[in-house]
């Protein structure tokens, strides 16, 4: 009897584990990046790495909803960079000696914010579209996408009298979206934004029709179709939604760095993936959450910042990082077959 008693404890305490691990690895991270260097419990650290990976966090967001709706963006990062170019060519000052359109006027900053985001929600509305209707993989379309995006970037990119030069001269109150403090606190603007998109989408996923039938249609879209859910109009939906985040991402990116260039976004779709995955996003759809997310974003900025923090190898980073997506997509089959 007691040897039942202890069986079943030890269970528990493993599934527990199992499901806990995204947390128990990043406390872990932390503690050993700690005790090599103590200087890494600092807010200035805290701060460092929340500011990197702010866009990023919009990024995955995005990927979230993709995922969890059984699908997969392979051209996010290609939509980040065509958005990031956008705002830059369009958002700089009158003064600046190159500019990307010498007779333009000075227009609002409202003006290249929604040219980004309604270019990229575009693009996602093409992926959801050809996906929803000619029921092509996502993995094909949005790699087909994510290449017409680099080749629409590249020509625009090209255009006279920039011919393919690097973009600066944005306008202050461009670059101090991503580069000021709020004062008295000290927080990057950037994070907060960041945050509060985070929020927005917890409320969709969680609070909202379209988050139920978002997940509804990842876990099974035969029962999606039969319980009366127009699978076809919601991935429109999710791919619109997730480019129009891409277009945010990309507009925040340029306000981050003061300016863009065609290389902007490259691979910004695998560090999405990874986050989502390795926050217990399933691969397969039906099941994720914007907190799980957001803990695995941050599992990869500890990664990238304390790593080189300490003074580890970046190829030994990827060695890490690679394993650390192995073991996190493993966990996840065996939690899928755990709940079967």
């Amino acid at each position: 009897m007691n040897n039942m008693v202890l069986n079943q404890s030890v269970n528990k305490v493993v599934r527990w584990a199992g499901d806990k691990v995204i947390i128990l690895a990043l406390f872990l991270l932390i503690v050993i990046i700690s005790i090599i260097n103590p200087r890494f419990l600092s807010l200035q650290v805290l701060r460092d790495v929340a500011l990197q990976n702010s866009t990023r966090l919009i990024i995955a967001c995005g990927m979230t909803f993709v995922l969890i709706s059984a699908g997969v963006d392979l051209s996010a990062g290609r939509i980040v960079g065509l958005a990031a170019v956008l705002t830059a060519s369009l958002g700089q000052t009158m003064e600046y000696g190159r500019r990307f359109y010498p007779q333009m006027g000075n227009i609002s900053i409202i003006f290249p914010f929604l040219a980004a985001v309604a270019a990229a929600a575009l693009l996602g509305f093409f992926n959801g579209f050809v996906i929803a209707k000619f029921k092509i993989v996502p993995f094909i379309v949005t790699l087909g996408t994510q290449i017409m995006a680099w080749g629409i970037n590249l020509l625009y990119f090209d255009i006279p009298p920039n011919k393919s030069q690097p973009i600066g001269g944005v306008k202050p109150n461009i670059t101090y979206l991503g580069s000021g403090l709020i004062k008295g606190l000290g927080i990057p603007i950037i994070i907060i934004i960041a945050l509060i998109i985070c929020g927005i989408c917890w409320f969709i996923l969680s609070k909202l029709r379209f988050g139920r039938n978002v997940y509804a249609v990842g876990g099974n879209q035969e029962s999606a179709m039969v319980s009366g859910i127009r699978v076809d109009l919601n991935l429109i939906g999710v791919y619109t939604l997730a480019g129009a985040l891409y277009g945010i991402a990309g507009f925040l990116e340029c306000s981050r760095t003061g300016g863009a260039t065609s290389a902007y976004g490259l691979n910004y779709e695998f560090d999405a993936i990874s986050a989502c995955v390795v926050g217990g996003v399933s691969n397969t759809g039906g099941i994720g959450t914007i907190p799980g997310m957001i803990l695995g974003v941050l599992v990869f900025g500890i990664i990238n910042y304390g790593l080189t923090f300490i003074g580890v190898n970046p190829y030994w980073q990827n060695i890490i990082k690679g394993l650390i997506i192995i073991a996190a997509v493993g966990f996840d089959i065996r939690k899928n077959i755990r709940r079967k």
